[in-house]
């Protein structure tokens, strides 16, 4: 069975954006370190995740991009959830409705690499709720933004983690993976 896993950049104080879903926060910490280890991450991926805020800002993005993060995001297959989006223009996209829970473990019974979510918030907090979440790896920036938005500040009951990697990088961010544990 396929792991599903959540990638997110996040501030030290939990926010996953701004409060008007600013994300600028971000590129100062962007290093080689960082960098190499994202793009590691993402080539693991059997499929990309994402809500349909998110899938549209990566959409306009990405298929243009010269990142080094725009191979795995553009060659990789994306699923969207979403109950509105009709149409799916980037390469390799299928749209996905219906109750979270149903799908996702749909998705994870197929063959293939873990599924990699990356958001939106939203979407991650729904995924969260529905204890579908396998794998947690947040890139915590040393920033604090006071407010915006968390994908786990509206848990009904605790989360307990078990932290499998920390690495710093040159920037002072720091990568951090945890697994759900039983």
């Amino acid at each position: 069975m396929r792991k599903l896993i959540v990638q997110m950049q996040m501030s030290i104080d939990g926010f996953v954006c701004g409060p008007k879903g600013e994300l600028d926060w971000i590129f100062p910490d962007v290093d080689e370190g960082y960098t190499k280890w994202t793009v590691d991450k993402l080539w693991q991926a059997g499929a990309h995740l994402m809500g349909r805020v998110t899938y549209g800002d990566m959409a306009a993005h990405w298929p243009t991009s010269t990142e080094p993060f725009a191979p795995p995001m553009n060659q990789i297959p994306k699923i969207v959830f979403s109950n509105s989006l009709k149409e799916a223009r980037w390469a390799e996209t299928r749209i996905v409705a219906g109750d979270v829970r149903k799908e996702i473990g749909r998705l994870k019974e197929e063959p293939g690499k873990e599924l990699i979510a990356h958001g939106g918030a939203r979407f991650v907090r729904a995924l969260v709720s529905a204890g579908v979440v396998d794998e947690y790896r947040f890139v915590e920036h040393p920033v604090a933004l006071g407010k915006g938005l968390s994908v786990l500040s509206e848990l009904a009951a605790p989360i307990r983690l078990h932290l499998v990697e920390a690495i710093t990088f040159k920037s002072g961010a720091v990568a951090k993976v945890y697994r759900a544990t039983l």
